[in-house]
This record gives structure tokens, sequence and C-alpha cells, in this order.
């Protein structure tokens, strides 16, 4: 294994080289950015990502705004932060660092630039869209209004995850839960069971801590947390194979 160290304006990178080539990032922001950017322009790269990001902060927002429920993730941040009395941005930030930590260890393969955004922007996202229809624009969320919320928060999701994915620049921290899961079981856990475990395991959470604050369960567990569940992974595929690849790769 031969190292090289690369210090430009703002960021020190540290490439590691041994059969597999793994890039690892630390900054001023403590990040860990894979450096494969041989095959990939890197400045399309990082659009992809933040178009991503931006996706999933939209969808996280509908989600909300619909009342039908949201993902299994957004379903514990929103019950503990209003046990809490935080605002979900703030709340959901604090969780991801602790999580950044323990994925550090365990799986740090997939830390990138990409965690450290999504991390610090999608809570933030959805608060600010939240912001705009109920506080600033006042709207009434009538039965249509929220159909179209579901329908908004459900494609999105896929379109996000897809794109930064694709862009290869980190996924989020509780993206990486399930695969700490496979690893640690040695595989005797298939991914896709971690995932369904972790996400079970995370609504509840979010629905004890949504009923020890008397808060609306329907506001974070409902139609759209079983829609989230059933239907991002076909969702996911699709957008990655017929639109995030093909964008990518420039067809």
């Amino acid at each position: 294994m031969r190292a090289t160290v690369i210090l430009i304006p703002g960021c020190l990178y540290l490439r590691l080289y041994n059969e597999t080539e793994i890039g690892t990032f630390v900054s001023a922001i403590m990040g860990v950015i894979p450096m494969d950017t041989q095959n990939k322009p890197f400045l399309k790269r990082c659009i992809m990502m933040l178009t991503g990001i931006l996706f999933i902060g939209v969808c996280v927002g509908a989600y909300r705004l619909s009342s039908f429920g949201v993902d299994a993730f957004s379903c514990m941040n929103l019950g503990i932060s209003g046990f809490l009395h935080m605002s979900f941005g703030t709340w959901q930030l604090i969780l991801n660092a602790g999580i950044l930590v323990v994925v550090f260890f365990n799986a740090r393969q997939g830390i990138g630039a990409g965690t450290i955004v999504n991390m610090i922007c999608v809570g933030y996202l959805a608060d600010f869209i939240c912001w705009i229809f109920q506080d600033i624009i006042k709207l009434e969320m009538t039965l249509p209004l929220r159909i179209i919320a579901l329908i908004i928060g459900c494609i999105f999701a896929g379109m996000g995850v897809a794109f930064y994915m694709v862009a290869e620049m980190g996924v989020a921290p509780y993206d990486s839960v399930a695969t700490i899961i496979q690893n640690r079981s040695h595989d005797r856990i298939p991914f896709q069971n971690a995932r369904v475990m972790s996400d079970v395991t995370v609504v509840v959470i979010g629905v004890v801590f949504c009923l020890m604050s008397r808060g609306d369960l329907r506001r974070i567990i409902g139609i759209g947390t079983i829609c989230s569940a059933l239907l991002n992974g076909p969702l996911i595929q699709f957008f990655k194979t017929h639109v995030a690849e093909p964008v990518m790769n420039g067809k």
C-alpha cells in the first residue's frame, strides 16, 4: 500500500492505494471524499450529488406537508425532535453526526462529501419547505393537495437517492446502518433484511417518542410511511437506470 497526500486550499486529501482504490478525505468540516474521478467529471458528480440531496429535502418536506406519514428515519427524527421541542433539522443534524462516528469506524468507504452535505442540509431543507408553505403562503392542505404532496414525496425520494448514489460521493449516515449490520453479522443478515430491521426499529422509536410528547401520530406515520417502505427500492432502481445514469454518462 502507498499513500499520497495532496494539499489544496481549504482541503487535505489522503489517497490510499491497494487492490481496490479507496480515497479518504479529511477537511476542516471532517469529511471523507472518494477520490475516484478518473472516469466521471468531478463537477458533474458534484452537481448530481447536490441535485439528489435537494430532491431528498423536497421529498421529506412533501411527506410532512401531506400528513400521511413520512419515511422511517424522518418518523423517528420528528418524534424525538417533537419530544425535545427542537427543530427537525437541528435534531437530525445532531443524530447524523453521532451515526457518522459509528459509520466512520465500521463502513468508512461509504462516507464522502455527499454524506456531509446530506447530514447538514436535508433536515433544514425540509424545514424550509414546510415553513414556506405553512407559515408564509399559509396553504390549506386539502385532501387533493395532500395526495399530490405524497406522490411528490415518493417520486423525489427515488430520484434523490438515485442521483446521489450515481454521483458516488458518499451516502447519508443512516443509509450505511444496514451495511454495518450486514458486515457485523458476516453476511448472515442480508442487506435487505438489515434495512427492514433498521427501518422498523426507528419507526417504533419515533412512535414511542411521539406518544410521550402527546403528538399527532398521523403526522409521522401512515400510508406515506408504508409507501416509502414499499416503493423506495423499485423507484430508486428505476430512476438510477433510466434517469441518473444516462445523465451522468451523457446519454
